[in-house]
């Protein structure tokens, strides 16, 4: 008998009961329900024993899921952590390099597993959230949602105005477009980028094109969360009406139940 089970028992009929498959997945802070369904897709997930690879397969209390061998279970508690991640530290599970991780540095109270919302490159600084709320992640990660982040950035040398000019319009490095929002002038050596996309490295491959090279560069802002007094290594934990803030940006304004 095969081991991929291509058509769930729990799907049959017009009301099926249970929660979908990737729902549980993403509710157990596997990933976000999207990288859940990839993982549904690529056969790495088994119910009862039996690998799964169809979305619509649901899962009812007492059925045992498993993620490459190693058993999910949902949490009904959730977290919404704010982090202030200093230089150094990686927004991974783990490094074979033995680098430090920036979850080493939220409440040891949590036993729930979190996941970084995006990421922050090993040597920059700031805001960082961190959830088991795989649905909170996928609607505020999403290209679609155009929260803005705001980045305080120090560099060794002055910042020509054609930095700021060329960020602005957009530029072409290695084929690829960079293009921030906004970028203001704070003095000589220090400006300030808002950025929607958030592209691999941006900031520090537009300042390496200028033969610039930052020695601070810090998230200050995500959407309507600020950075404020919360100090280097510091967490705390989201509002509900930070939260619902984010969210309403992500749908355009408008402040929907997810």
């Amino acid at each position: 008998m095969n081991n991929i089970s291509r058509v769930s028992d729990q799907v049959q009929g017009e009301n099926p009961s249970g929660v979908r498959l990737q729902v549980y997945l993403a509710r157990a802070g596997v990933a976000s329900r999207r990288a859940c369904e990839s993982l549904i897709i690529d056969g790495r997930v088994s119910v009862n024993g039996l690998t799964v690879a169809v979305l619509g397969t649901r899962v009812n209390e007492g059925d045992l899921v498993r993620v490459d061998g190693k058993q999910a279970f949902a949490e009904n508690r959730l977290h919404y952590v704010l982090l202030n991640k200093p230089p150094e530290y990686i927004c991974a599970a783990s490094d074979p390099q033995g680098r430090r991780l920036a979850l080493e540095l939220l409440p040891s109270y949590i036993k729930e597993r979190l996941y970084s919302v995006g990421r922050l490159d090993y040597h920059s600084s700031g805001l960082i959230v961190f959830t088991n709320d795989g649905n909170f992640t996928a609607r505020i990660s999403h290209p679609s949602s155009r929260i803005e982040k705001e980045y305080l950035v120090q560099t060794t040398g002055p910042i020509p105005d054609a930095v700021i000019e060329d960020f602005l319009r957009g530029i072409a490095i290695d084929e690829e477009l960079y293009h921030a929002k906004n970028v203001v002038r704070v003095d000589r050596k220090s400006i300030r980028v808002v950025l929607i996309e958030g592209k691999n490295r941006e900031i520090r491959k537009v300042l390496s094109h200028f033969h610039l090279h930052s020695i601070l560069l810090r998230r200050v802002r995500i959407g309507n969360i600020l950075l404020d007094n919360l100090v280097e290594g510091a967490t705390r934990a989201l509002a509900k009406t930070e939260r619902d803030g984010l969210l309403a940006l992500a749908n355009g304004g408008k402040n929907e139940e997810y």
